[in-house]
């Protein structure tokens, strides 16, 4: 079976670790496709210093000139509200109907997955690819749990970077930056001062 991968975030700013899970995504056999959609408004948390919609956008749109399987998706700046994940699919399923959807979920969001919007039909609409961080020791437990539960839930072992959206942005790190980013940020001075 293959997915359309939808990989949503604030992107505030697009660091390493968001390159490497679009890296492994884009690398699986059974993807067709990545959109990589920024959050107007983030559901979750509300970060002290967001971007302007604009440069996470063209982040974004950097990002994915570098991955054919890539594609920005700005569908969320198309709507008010804040932006979840179920309002997000409900209008890529009318956009691709014969299309398989997969739902991109960090290790770090594993544990909140019933916390979200209408999760009970979010399960049943996408499949959900979950990335296990080792420093999660119950991700196992709850992956278990949410298929049982009806879930469909692929899972990738893929170590990938941990970095603090919130520390970057008070300290500019070439080493935690894809080096297109870090070269936009630093040509703007989109983080200066915050």
């Amino acid at each position: 079976m293959e997915y359309i991968a939808v990989f949503g975030g604030t992107f505030n700013p697009f660091h390493k670790g968001h390159y490497e899970i679009l890296e492994t995504v884009c690398a699986q056999s059974f993807i067709k496709k990545v959109l990589l959609i920024p959050d107007r408004i983030p559901p979750h948390k509300t970060p002290l210093y967001l971007a302007p919609d604009k440069d996470r956008i063209e982040m974004c749109r950097i990002i994915c000139d570098k991955f054919p399987k890539a594609e920005l998706s700005t569908i969320e700046f198309e709507r008010k509200g804040k932006s979840y994940t179920i309002d997000t699919v409900k209008l890529l399923k009318k956009k691709y109907k014969d299309e398989n959807l997969a739902v991109i979920c960090g290790g770090d969001m594993i544990s909140s997955l019933p916390t979200w919007k209408h999760y009970k039909k979010l399960k049943k609409l996408v499949t959900f690819i979950a990335f296990n961080r080792d420093e999660d020791k119950d991700f196992s437990q709850y992956v278990s749990e949410y298929i049982r539960d009806g879930a469909n839930i692929i899972v990738i072992n893929k170590d990938i970077t941990s970095v603090s959206s919130t520390e970057l942005r008070e300290n500019i790190d070439k080493d935690k930056l894809p080096l297109e980013i870090y070269e936009y940020i630093k040509k703007t001075g989109l983080y200066n001062g915050k």
